[in-house]
């Protein structure tokens, strides 16, 4: 079964949408939306905006559904000049940005666990060749291979996104993505991120966000379903 986490209901309706024999299932607040899409098992949610929410959502997922692998979908800001407003980032590996324990002597990013410690975590490498073929298949879906920044803030100044940029090397930034590959790295479980981008370094107002997201998010869509069809 493949598990699909979106933050908010216009990146996961499309998709839902598309689902045959659907069931849901209610748990913590989150509706689970579990059936076939293109006669693959498919279960897809709506987990919220933020680290927690997600990280929440991708434990209860795994613990309800046992996906095979979990791919987060969405929209996210450029951190790139290069990076414009519905071009797709598939994530190489992501870091949280806002993980800051430098007054104890931690580099900025560095996520403490129990038993180990860690910068990035990385993508499965099979769903990241996957998912460049399912960008490739969509008419007009430039793309590009990088590292994702998560936080739990809406990274709007340039001076801001810069800054991500220089310290990470990440090119686009989002709130959910390196939380539930914290929660997927913990539990064994092959993930993906693929986002398109909704607010470019140049427009990158929240007012541009709300104008841009609907139609990035109809271009995640496409290559989530173009993935499913033929992963």
């Amino acid at each position: 079964m493949i598990g699909i986490i979106c933050a908010l209901n216009v990146e996961v309706e499309g998709l839902i949408d598309k689902m045959e024999n659907t069931m849901e299932t209610s748990k913590a607040g989150m509706t689970f939306y579990s059936g076939t899409v293109f006669g693959k098992e498919v279960v897809a949610v709506e987990c919220g905006i933020g680290k927690v929410n997600a990280a929440m959502c991708a434990q209860v997922m795994i613990d309800l559904f046992a996906p095979s692998q979990i791919i987060n979908s969405g929209i996210a800001g450029a951190l790139s000049e290069e990076t414009q407003i519905g071009d797709v980032v598939i994530c190489r590996d992501v870091v949280q940005h806002d993980m800051d324990a430098t007054a104890l002597g931690d580099p900025l990013g560095l996520i403490q666990f129990n038993d180990c410690k860690v910068m990035q975590i990385a993508a499965d490498e099979s769903i990241i060749a996957a998912l460049e073929t399912a960008c490739k298949s969509v008419d007009g879906a430039k793309f590009e291979v990088g590292r994702i920044a998560t936080g739990d803030t809406f990274v709007s100044a340039k001076e801001q996104r810069r800054k991500i940029n220089s310290i990470f090397g990440a090119i686009a930034c989002e709130m959910e993505g390196g939380a539930i590959a914290q929660v997927c790295f913990r539990n064994k479980i092959p993930f993906g991120i693929t986002r398109a981008i909704s607010d470019s370094v140049k427009e990158n107002e929240a007012v541009d966000f709300f104008k841009f997201r609907n139609m990035a998010a109809q271009q995640s869509i496409k290559i989530l379903c173009e993935y499913i069809r033929t992963h």
